[in-house]
């Protein structure tokens, strides 16, 4: 929460796995009677980009002065999952719309924007480690001192990271929640629960040392369990009696550690598991779904650009410009 690392600084340790969303964004041909489209869960059409609803779309593109455009997200993943698919959204939309206007922006730059977007202009409460990992990709740590931030790779063998990927497994909880509200929540006891906070800081250092080292990588697992549990314990809606029942079948089948992926309440659970027992803990959720993964090191990124004639039909605009037609991928954080 950028409440607390203002004030003492914050860490987390962070990575970028193959599953992605996709946004292809586009000029709207002028046949229609409308003059923006949107697609995601459902299609909005309107003539004025301040009657788009979605509050992202609509602010984003107010942010960057765009009109008139054909807008289509698909993802790999659920939303309000945990999994930061919001924040690659808010990436990928505006890494689409610079380059729509032909200008190249920085990782850091495309983070800082969509952090602004998101918790400035639509108000959601929250971090910002979700936009800065969709922004740089691969595995990092990440610090947060006052209004700025620091990205700096976790340095390990490329053994000790295909290691950790073995043993990690990711299940859908099949709940899911806006991070937002719980976010809420936890900023409310950011005074209370300062003690538990700070240790999960210190934690951050022991956890790069585990993954750079080469000790035994399941005290890595360990650690997981650990900093869960000081997790959970911040406020009640990080957690519920059905997902400590899920996250006990886990640990009594032989996993080691866990934890509910971003801000809690339900989505995705990541546990730590010896490659000998997953097939037990895969037997003990048989009722969730098994998401296998692996680590990726790219962060946001064009896939396909083409140059485009558009003539604007607002006469306030240009009436002539060179625009590309841009499909582009995030990894989710």
């Amino acid at each position: 929460m950028s409440l607390f690392f203002r004030e003492h600084g914050g860490s987390v340790i962070s990575t970028t796995f193959d599953k992605f969303c996709y946004v292809t964004v586009r000029h709207q041909p002028q046949f229609f009677d409308y003059q923006n489209s949107v697609i995601y869960s459902r299609i909005e059409n309107t003539r004025e980009v301040g009657e788009i609803e979605h509050p992202l779309v609509r602010n984003a593109m107010q942010f960057l002065d765009m009109h008139e455009l054909h807008i289509a997200y698909d993802a790999d993943l659920p939303a309000r999952s945990g999994l930061g698919s919001s924040s690659a959204f808010a990436v990928g939309l505006l890494n689409g719309f610079y380059a729509l206007k032909g200008k190249y922006k920085s990782k850091r730059k495309l983070a800082k924007d969509a952090i602004y977007v998101e918790r400035t202009l639509c108000k959601e409460d929250g971090g910002w480690q979700d936009q800065i990992a969709a922004s740089f990709g691969g595995f990092n740590r990440i610090n947060f001192r006052d209004d700025t931030f620091e990205v700096r790779p976790v340095i390990m063998s490329l053994e000790r990271k295909n290691l950790l990927n073995a043993h990690l497994m990711l299940f859908f909880t099949g709940f899911s929640r806006f991070s937002g509200e719980i976010a809420v929540t936890q900023k409310k006891a950011i005074k209370d629960k300062e003690r538990e906070l700070l240790e999960m800081l210190s934690l951050v250092d022991e956890s790069e040392n585990i993954l750079a080292s080469k000790c035994d990588i399941l005290d890595f697992g360990r650690l997981l369990d650990h900093t869960w549990r000081l997790k959970r314990g911040l406020t009640n809606k990080i957690s519920t009696e059905s997902i400590d029942d899920i996250y006990q079948k886990t640990l009594d089948a032989g996993a080691v550690g866990g934890k509910l992926l971003g801000a809690g309440g339900g989505g995705f659970l990541l546990l730590f598991v010896e490659p000998c027992r997953q097939q037990a803990v895969r037997e003990a959720l048989e009722n969730f779904m098994y998401v296998p993964f692996r680590f990726e090191e790219n962060g946001t990124q064009i896939l396909y650009y083409a140059p485009e004639q558009w003539e604007c039909t607002n006469e306030e605009e240009p009436q002539l410009l060179l625009q590309p037609s841009i499909e582009q991928k995030t990894y989710s954080a």
